[in-house]
């Protein structure tokens, strides 16, 4: 078995731990079962007689010695019961309460009690009436029954080392003088009067009675105060459990056995207590030889804690100069011998604590080695300067000032501290100069020196104003001195109280100026830049600063709270709280509405028409009826216009009867016995309330009484009356009006539309074809005669076959026409055609069917091998003729289209040759097709020629190359043609040569 002390260390330079056992060094070299490591004692093989005791470690180093917590081994046991024999019998009789004795053998080691009845394994079941105490091992019967008698057997278990031991049976006989009547509770398990309890421990009260009938445990506490969730009943309320014991757990408790025949009652008091803790601990302190000491440690803990104090390890004694009470140590005129280790110990019967620190007593003459004198300081004329002497030396030094060779003396403007601080007060030029402080003790003397600069005053030459600026705009705030070029200068800007980092907020401040100038440049202004700008000079010898507020002015902000007070069918009465002015008076508001049928916010009118900035309310006028509104405000001051309120809560106005008229009435056509009815039908806005619908008024031209219909549908545009009577094209008056739920609104203005009239009666006649290309076929046909029913024009139905297929073409031509051409139509097919006039009412009777066949279509190419020579300005052309499939229209001639370029205009000549000749202008480009013609309308084109800006080649007084090249160019001609070989390399060549 092996057990472990681990001690921590935070002390610097450890050279030695020894570990002490009852207080007598343990001589590690010759002990072959304990060892260390790390500072942790190993002990193996443990032995009841040589490790049972209280161990402590000792800590060494240079600085003295400090002792760890104690800590203790014990070991565990547990003996026989000394007498093995049956022991006296316990005679009872029924009814009656009994109890047997255990009687715990010797032990150590915390012990658990358990009861065997008769034999192994029937033990003793706990319950209302029968209950084995912990405390005393003894178990109680309340009341005895016949089932009761036997023998009973004592068994003890050691919780630490496992065993187990068995007592000699106790006999439980029953009396034959009869049964034992009831009577009251006596409890014979107990708690102590007073018991103390360690914090966070875990406390058990027993509490059991005897008596017949069996008594009932209750507990309760005497400060009425109920129990927490944390408090359990165990054992039929024979055990109270109180886990992790806290403050708030101590008082009074009370145990009430109770039955019919009365009741009896148990208290005892719970007390805190807790190990000590420290609130106030001891801190390494150095202090110079003859100063005095006071250190004091303070715990808390319950029972109070007592306090010792140990040296380097060793009790310390209270003699003369060391005194101790109550946890506070104190020496006086300390010496070398004081230095060492101390601790400070707080204890009491739940533990102790320990609190360490070093006292270090120092002895030495002054040194300037930490704190010398500034080689160079500098002050500013007229102010106080400041000279501290702070030589380190054990014990202090008396200081003395020097300037050059004289010793300073105390004055009005000179103060000498007895700190050695030298104080010059009003500071000119004649106190620059050298200034050495010496210190002295017993130990010796040392000195240090440094110069007394003295510089002008710094001022500020050009200031900060304040300013009034829009947001937006740019301006350079300025931050100008004068100052001793002996000093550093630095320069800084704060906006209301903050610093401003430069680097960060770059987007809008910047430093700019030379070394004499902190000018503060502000770009892009914003509202948030108005406030108090400070520019802060700093120098070796003083701090000057300088303010200005900076308004910025911007448009207002946005109003708020916008709300519905009153509204009607046209009108709201709407009211709103101001936003931010932003430096600028609120001029005016102007106030927009939106609803579900507007694009957006629109302004609207109110009253009155301008509000002005100090109005919080105004009337919107204007308003559709029955619509659901939202408002917003915005305001204007002299900057412009700011930024629109939130909207308002959405709010409908209230229904009226209808104020707007249809519009675009009109109407006609139709069929037989017909009048249609036309209007435009008036937008969800402009209904004003549910309900809604349209009137239609309609009466014969020339007559008075009106016939009245009613639509109810909101949407519909279109009314359609039916009559047997109305003759075909009859003039009416109709006009349109809207109703909803509160009643009718206007009429239209009265149109006049006539009714439905009936188709021509009679088919055209002399009808004829003819097919003018592949594509194309003029019809033409006879005008009719007067009829009595209108003729508005014909129109023209073809198909392809005598079946009318699906695929049936028509064309309708309005007006007194005898021909149409019918267009986009296949080549080389047959068509059936027939002529119809139609009116409103729809086409009349059809003529007699017609056919005609289109023509082949024209060839699908172009012409081929298009050879071209320049003559001056003539252009001569010359291409293969297009010779014609079977399946395509016979050619008819060529057609020569001329683009210029630079009037972007088309000539086209139609030749039935060949060859083309054409005069072209010098100062134009040119692009040439020519395309094939036929019966069956124009073919394909040929690819393009480009022609550029001719060269002037005639002149008047033409050299003789001019002439030759002329010739050349005819002769080349000649030769393409025969040759079939492109032109214009051969023009090339001649131009080359010449």
């Amino acid at each position: 078995m092996t057990t472990l002390f681990q001690i921590v260390w935070s002390v610097l330079y450890i050279t030695k731990l020894l570990w002490s056992l009852n207080g007598t060094a343990i001589d590690l070299g010759s002990d072959y079962r304990r060892h260390m490591s790390g500072g942790s004692l190993i002990i193996r093989n443990l032995d009841k007689d040589q490790d049972t005791g209280i161990y402590q470690c000792m800590a060494f180093n240079t600085w003295g010695s400090i002792l760890s917590r104690r800590a203790s081994i014990q070991f565990a046991y547990l003996e026989n019961f000394k007498t093995q024999s049956v022991r006296s019998a316990v005679n009872v009789r029924e009814g009656q309460g009994v109890v047997l004795l255990c009687g715990a053998p010797p032990h150590s080691g915390e012990l658990t009690f358990a009861w065997i009845f008769n034999e192994y394994p029937y033990s003793v079941q706990q319950d209302s009436r029968r209950f084995v105490s912990q405390e005393t091992g003894s178990l109680y019967i309340a009341k005895v029954e016949p089932s009761d008698v036997g023998n009973y057997t004592c068994v003890v278990n050691n919780t630490v080392t496992k065993e187990k031991v068995l007592s000699s049976p106790t006999p439980l006989v029953l009396r034959s003088d009869g049964v034992m009547g009831e009577y009251e509770p006596k409890i014979e398990v107990h708690f102590p009067d007073s018991i103390p309890a360690a914090k966070e421990s875990v406390v058990e009260l027993e509490c059991f009675a005897l008596g017949n009938p069996v008594p009932e445990i209750s507990w309760r506490r005497t400060s009425g105060v109920p129990f927490p969730s944390k408090v359990k009943m165990k054992n039929s309320n024979a055990v109270l459990e109180v886990p992790n014991f806290q403050q708030e757990d101590a008082g009074t408790y009370e145990c009430i056995a109770e039955n019919r025949r009365g009741k009896n009652v148990a208290r005892g008091r719970i007390s805190f207590h807790a190990k000590p803790q420290w609130f106030q601990t001891v801190a390494d302190t150095a202090k110079s030889i003859e100063e005095n000491l006071f250190w004091e440690c303070k715990a808390s803990g319950k029972p109070k804690p007592s306090y010792s104090w140990l040296k380097n390890g060793e009790q310390l004694m209270v003699e003369g100069r060391v005194q101790i009470e109550n946890g506070a140590l104190s020496i006086t005129a300390l010496n070398l011998s004081d230095s060492g280790m101390y601790q400070c110990v707080a204890e009491n019967k739940h533990g102790s604590i320990y609190s360490s620190a070093q006292l270090m007593v120092l002895a030495s003459a002054p040194s300037f080695s930490r704190s010398p004198l500034k080689a160079l300081l500098k002050a500013r004329s007229g102010s106080e300067v400041t000279l501290e002497c702070k030589p380190q030396a054990s014990p202090p030094a008396i200081s003395l000032w020097k300037k050059g060779n004289e010793i300073l003396q105390r004055s009005e403007r000179i103060t000498l501290s007895p700190n050695g601080t030298l104080k010059i007060a009003n500071v000119t030029k004649r106190d620059a100069g050298g200034y050495m402080c010496i210190a002295k003790n017993q130990f010796g003397t040392a000195s240090t020196t440094g110069t007394l600069l003295v510089t002008e005053p710094t001022r500020i030459t050009m200031r900060p104003t304040n300013m009034e600026i829009i947001v937006g705009e740019s301006i350079v705030l300025p931050c100008q001195i004068a100052y001793d070029p002996a000093l550093d200068v630095s320069f800084s800007w704060a906006f209301n109280g903050q610093l401003i980092d430069f680097q960060r907020d770059s987007d809008h401040f910047e430093r700019v100026g030379g070394t004499i100038s902190g000018d503060l440049m502000i770009r892009n202004i914003q509202l948030n830049h108005g406030g108090k700008y400070v520019c802060v000079i700093d120098t070796d010898v003083e701090s000057l600063s300088t303010s200005a507020i900076l308004v910025v002015k911007g448009p207002p902000g946005p109003p708020d709270k916008v709300a519905v007070e009153e509204i009607t069918d046209s009108t709201a009465q709407l009211s709103w709280t101001p936003g931010s002015d932003n430096g600028s008076p609120i001029t005016s508001y102007i106030i927009q509405a939106r609803t579900p049928f507007t694009v957006g916010w629109q302004a609207v009118d109110t009253v009155p028409e301008v509000i002005s900035g100090n109005m919080l309310t105004a009337t919107v006028v204007s308003l559709n009826a029955w619509v659901e509104y939202e408002f917003r405000v915005v305001a204007r001051n002299a900057v412009g216009l700011g930024e629109p309120s939130p909207a308002s809560a959405k709010t409908r106005t209230e229904d009226a009867v209808p104020d707007t008229a249809p519009t675009d009435v009109g109407g006609g056509g139709g069929a037989k016995s017909e009048l249609v009815i036309t209007w435009e039908p008036l937008p969800e806005e402009l209904q004003n309330g549910e309900d809604f619908g349209y009137i239609v008024a309609l009466r014969p031209v020339g007559t008075v009484t009106w016939t009245r219909a009613i639509i109810s549908t909101p949407g519909a545009s279109r009314y359609v009356f039916r009559n047997d009577t109305i003759q075909p094209f009859s003039p009416f008056d109709i006009k349109v009006g809207a109703y909803n739920k509160r009643g009718e609104g206007p009429f239209s203005s009265i149109a006049t539309v006539f009714s439905a009239e009936e188709v021509p009666s009679v088919a055209p006649k002399r009808v004829g074809a003819r097919s003018l290309s592949a594509s194309q076929i003029e019809v033409i046909w006879e005008a009719l005669p007067g009829l009595p029913e209108r003729v508005l024009g014909y129109e023209v139905v073809y198909w392809e076959d005598g079946t009318k297929p699906d695929t049936i073409g028509k064309v309708r031509i309005t007006g007194n026409y005898t021909q149409v051409n019918i267009t986009g139509l296949k080549a080389d097919t047959a068509y059936y055609l027939s002529v119809a006039a139609f009116n409103t009412a729809g086409p009349g009777p059809q003529s007699a069917p017609i056919n005609s066949t289109t023509k082949k279509p024209p060839p699908d190419r172009g012409p081929l091998n298009i050879q071209w020579s320049m003559i001056g300005s003539t252009l001569t052309l010359h291409w293969d003729p297009v010779v014609t499939m079977e399946t395509e229209s016979k050619v008819t001639g060529y057609l020569v289209v001329l683009k210029r370029h630079r009037y972007n205009d088309i000539n086209t000549i139609f030749t039935n040759r060949t060859t083309a000749e054409l005069s072209l202008s010098a100062s134009d480009n040119y692009l040439i097709q020519i395309k094939v013609l036929s019966e069956g309308g124009e073919g394909m084109a040929s690819e393009p020629i480009h022609i550029h800006k001719l060269r002037e080649k005639l002149k008047s007084n033409l050299g003789l190359k001019t002439r030759v090249f002329q010739i050349l160019s005819l002769f080349a001609t000649f030769v393409f043609h025969k040759f079939d070989i492109f032109p214009m390399k051969c023009i090339s060549h001649v131009q080359k040569s010449l």
